[in-house]
């Protein structure tokens, strides 16, 4: 009886410690790890968590660029960092549910080696061409795509982006198929789709909008289960009869598996919070992003679901990484 007592007591004992531990967290910088360049939306993204969790927490919250192998040395990176919190994970989909289906060497098991915190936003994409194109509908696309197989191009900011898998998408939920062209980011696709280079691209809405008011790009459909408050007269992808193109680009922030439950709690009640806050949900709303901030469980359970969704589309299309 005195043993079990005695164990009760180091077990009670061991718990207020680590919970006290939890608490005095962060006591040295935490690293939001960014597996790519600055400037992008992820990066956006995570700079703007880190103001907020230092608003929140105290300390110094630093985002660390790490870009490479659309985003899956980063990955990598954050997979063999410790599991205490002081290392988390701010990417894209890409890493999370599409590179490591390109390749056989990802160097990680988006299943197995992180615990999920929260998707942060999404953000529909764009079916957009060249203001001066014949393209005046989707309806459009679809019949030249039918009356001329493998002709019509589509840009793409490379191999296995969201931009490029949409494409994919669209071609085997349509029964169409066009050329897809892809190019080293995001910028030199969009030069090439403004000058006539190419005929189209479904990009991300953020970065479409500004080229769409500017009056050099057409927006045709958007991906998202409905209209866009930034794009009103433009129809869904369901309303022009194409179902099964409901896509989002999304920013999520995770950390190596074996994060501390109170840790993981807590980290989630800060980015609801930061998403939240008044001086930064607008300023989301106003470029296209879509407040998520869901639970880690209901994260979990989707980056399951899109995992396999992606894998479907890549395997279908026949797509690596080269």
């Amino acid at each position: 009886m005195k043993k079990l007592l005695a164990s009760l007591c180091l077990g009670v004992a061991m718990s207020a410690s680590m919970v006290g531990a939890h608490a005095a967290w962060p006591e040295k910088p935490v690293t939001l790890l960014v597996p790519f360049p600055p400037g992008g939306s992820t990066d956006n993204v995570a700079r703007i968590l880190s103001a907020r969790f230092q608003a929140q927490f105290g300390g110094s919250f630093v985002v660390d660029n790490r870009p490479g192998a659309a985003g899956m040395i980063g990955a990598g990176m954050a997979r063999r960092a410790p599991a205490d919190g002081y290392t988390l994970f701010v990417s894209s989909l890409g890493p999370f549910v599409i590179g490591p289906h390109l390749t056989k060497n990802a160097g990680y098991d988006p299943l197995k080696d992180f615990d999920y915190i929260s998707v942060a936003v999404q953000a529909p994409n764009v079916l957009a061409v060249p203001v001066n194109s014949p393209f005046k509908s989707i309806q459009d696309v679809i019949a030249y795509e039918k009356a001329h197989p493998s002709k019509m191009t589509f840009a793409s900011a490379g191999n296995g982006t969201s931009d490029h898998l949409t494409a994919e998408l669209f071609w085997q939920q349509t029964g169409t198929q066009g050329i897809h062209v892809p190019y080293k980011g995001g910028a030199p696709a969009l030069n090439d789709l403004i000058g006539g280079q190419v005929d189209a691209t479904f990009m991300n809405i953020n970065t479409a909008v500004p080229h769409i008011k500017a009056g050099k790009l057409r927006a045709l459909a958007i991906t998202s289960t409905a209209r866009s408050p930034i794009l009103p007269d433009v129809p869904t992808m369901d309303e022009a009869g194409i179902k099964g193109v409901t896509v989002y680009s999304w920013q999520a922030i995770a950390a190596p598996k074996g994060l501390p439950p109170e840790l993981k709690a807590r980290l989630h009640q800060a980015v609801v919070a930061a998403l939240n806050d008044p001086s930064v949900k607008p300023r989301l709303l106003e470029v296209g992003f879509e407040i998520v901030a869901n639970t880690p469980e209901q994260f979990t359970a989707f980056q399951a679901s899109e995992y396999a969704r992606w894998k479907k589309v890549i395997e279908v299309g026949k797509i690596s990484a080269d």
